[in-house]
């Protein structure tokens, strides 16, 4: 999914973040617990909001007959995967200072220091940027800049099809969105502790 190109220009960004001071390679990671704890919280969100939504019985049970929180299930995971990239780089002394485009630093960030060494399979690294892309489109975002710009840096604009998709669609994008976080919260610990 990721060009060559595409590495070679994620690249160029963390070198200039580097010089910019955006991301600090530093010796002692600080914020790891903080990232992992926000990632299962953001995982068991999205698993709650499956579940309710795709269970009647729930629903009735707790009294919300016509929840839907699929398109939330989407964003939720893809914050599970957004916390756990940020775990994995803080665990390796890298700090991410920005309050703009922190996701793009994030996603160069993993690209460089994750994948280009080896560290990080491919598949890791689709599902990562699949996932937000995802998020934008279910989400029903106009403008992908913050999304779409972040992970594929293409400025580029897609029109909302939430209200386009019918219900299975949505659910099995949210079934798929799920899926992927718990798959990559799986594979992204498996990293953590081998480099103990």
């Amino acid at each position: 999914m990721l060009e060559q190109k595409k590495l070679v220009e994620a690249e160029k960004r963390i070198r200039q973040y580097l010089a910019e001071g955006s991301i600090i390679v530093k010796a002692k990671p600080e914020h790891t617990s903080f990232f992992l704890k926000h990632a299962a919280d953001a995982l068991d969100s999205a698993s709650v909001l499956y579940e309710i939504s795709t269970d009647a019985e729930k629903q009735k049970l707790l009294g919300f007959t016509s929840f839907n929180g699929l398109l939330w299930t989407v964003n939720a995971s893809y914050y599970s995967m957004f916390y756990m990239a940020r775990a994995l780089i803080e665990r390796e002394g890298i700090r991410i200072k920005a309050d703009l485009s922190v996701h793009a630093i994030t996603f160069d960030t993993i690209i460089s220091f994750f994948y280009v060494t080896g560290k990080l399979q491919k598949g890791l690294l689709d599902d990562f940027a699949d996932a937000k892309g995802d998020a934008a489109a279910l989400l029903g975002k106009q403008r992908a800049d913050e999304l779409i710009e972040e992970y594929y840096y293409e400025k580029s604009k897609r029109s909302s099809f939430t209200y386009e998709m019918g219900a299975l669609v949505v659910q099995s994008k949210a079934k798929t969105s799920l899926d992927r976080a718990r798959k990559f919260m799986r594979e992204i610990k498996k990293i953590m502790l081998r480099n103990t």
